[in-house]
């Protein structure tokens, strides 16, 4: 997590922020994704965890197609999805922010 942080590139789509990092190391999928939701931002546990299962949702929907093209450039990536909003924001925000920002890996 700390190389991520530390020497990953970023890309922003609100209300989301992508940070991602090239491994080589050998991992079980194609991809590693976490999502935060800041403390700072949102006080509640449950709001936070609203948050991020609506990350996680939009995530899952999508990464079938960011899986095919990963196979084919044969890369792995370690990403971090963070929730840049200071108020909540509906699915289909969160969705289509995920799916702008799953594609910048690669580019």
């Amino acid at each position: 997590m700390e190389l991520l942080f530390s020497e990953g590139k970023s890309a922003a789509a609100y209300p989301l922020k992508i940070m991602f990092l090239e491994t080589k190391e050998e991992l079980n999928f194609p991809a590693q994704a976490m999502f935060v939701v800041p403390k700072r931002n949102f006080k509640k546990a449950h709001d936070r965890n609203r948050l991020k299962r609506r990350m996680k949702e939009a995530y899952r929907l999508t990464k079938g197609r960011f899986y095919e093209l990963l196979r084919g450039a044969d890369k792995k990536f370690i990403m971090a999805f963070i929730f840049t909003s200071r108020k909540e924001e509906e699915y289909v925000a969160i969705e289509s922010a995920i799916a702008r920002l799953i594609e910048k890996p690669l580019k």
